[in-house]
């Protein structure tokens, strides 16, 4: 009876073991001697523990993000993603950014997916990241004695840039502007309620030239967050806008691929390149996940060497360079404060590579002809007068 019972429990430790994604470092050893089984080196550690509180410990809960990994689903995804922009508007961040691929990779790839199929992904998803903060009760709370209060948003309005969009998205989806209690479907630009034109050229000129909407732009009473979607670089002003006429509301920019938004800026009939200091750099990325593929030639066989890896972070945990090691993990190569540009980002996944053997290291000169003297974009160099909030 004693040799069943411990067989039971080394059957239970394996099982257990299985759901952790660390089951490979954990070795359970049985071996048949004489009737008895020997079990060795069993880990206690306890996994799929829920991370603290929100309004728990800081030091535990920027512990638990550090160490935090990409999402295995979407559902894992929109709870994560909720939880980091309530850490951050806890702590006092009124325009946060969340990013990530709206579909997964294989389907974007696939060529009959058009912008709407994206624009519908990212439609859904921002509903239900809406929904995650409609269906909790406002309240005030109170952290470490202080005495100021935060708010946690309970009414959220997702925008999109003009009504036009906003047509399109609702009869697709076969949905009414308020879809649920606390969330409201609008747009930046509104025109007149009894102006009942299909096309409004104006709104379209208005985003095309930038400058002020003339009070087409109004925020929605009693709305605590905004949640902005597929606006262009033409049209972030207009969120600016929005931002000054309600300053107390959070502004979440919703998978709008900043950075490429950023390089637009400066071109003819884009805002000028100090709209980046003024404005974009006040933004903090709270939920960012970019994946980025890459080709390095060698001199030996395979002679091409295809690598990709993801550049992540969950507020309030550090930007992660994330290594793809071809078996639908990630390997953790480098963690930093800051986020690392898109050529340092590439360069530490290279020198990984070359740690372990897989890419020859090369001399100096040769390491400069493939990166060139510059490495980095205008928008990720130090600028004076721009805000660190982007990049920490």
């Amino acid at each position: 009876m004693m040799v069943y019972k411990i067989a039971t429990l080394v059957l239970l430790a394996s099982s257990s073991a299985a759901f952790s994604p660390l089951a490979s470092n954990n070795r359970i050893a049985s071996a048949q001697i004489q009737g008895v089984v020997a079990v060795s080196n069993i880990n206690t550690r306890l996994y799929n523990v829920p991370p603290p509180s929100t309004q728990g410990d800081p030091a535990a809960i920027k512990g638990v993000a550090d160490r935090e990994g990409p999402p295995q689903s979407f559902y894992q995804l929109q709870i994560n993603c909720a939880r980091a922009a309530e850490l951050a508007i806890r702590d006092g961040y009124k325009m946060i950014e969340v990013e990530f691929p709206p579909l997964p990779a294989q389907v974007l790839e696939m060529d009959d997916v058009s912008a709407y199929d994206v624009a519908d992904a990212n439609f859904n998803l921002a509903l239900d990241f809406a929904k995650s903060f409609a269906a909790k009760k406002t309240k005030d709370t109170t952290e470490d004695g202080d005495d100021s209060k935060v708010k946690i948003p309970s009414n959220i309005a997702i925008l999109f840039p003009d009504e036009s969009e906003m047509g399109i998205e609702l009869e697709r989806n076969v949905m009414t502007k308020d879809p649920y209690p606390g969330v409201t479907i609008s747009s930046l630009r509104c025109s007149d309620p009894r102006d009942t034109r299909f096309f409004k050229p104006e709104q379209t000129f208005m985003s095309l030239f930038g400058g002020k909407s003339n009070g087409i732009i109004q925020p929605i009473k009693g709305v605590d967050m905004y949640v902005i979607l597929i606006a262009s670089a033409q049209e972030l002003p207009d969120v600016e806008e929005l931002a000054e006429l309600d300053p107390d509301a959070v502004i979440c920019f919703y998978n709008l691929k900043l950075d490429v938004l950023r390089g637009d800026l400066g071109a003819p009939a884009f805002p000028p390149k100090e709209f980046q200091d003024r404005f974009l750099s006040k933004v903090k990325p709270v939920y960012y996940l970019r994946t980025r593929q890459y080709s390095r030639s060698t001199a030996s066989p395979p002679y091409l060497v295809n690598y990709q890896g993801c550049l992540f972070r969950s507020y309030p945990g550090e930007f992660q360079t994330l290594l793809d090691t071809g078996t639908g993990n990630y390997r953790r190569v480098e963690g930093n404060k800051f986020r690392p540009g898109l050529g340092e980002f590439k360069e530490q996944l290279t020198n990984a590579l070359t740690t372990d053997g897989v890419i020859q290291e090369e001399s100096n000169i040769l390491s400069f002809l493939r990166t060139g003297y510059k490495t980095s974009t205008w928008w990720e160099e130090e600028r004076e007068d721009a805000s660190d909030n982007w990049r920490t």
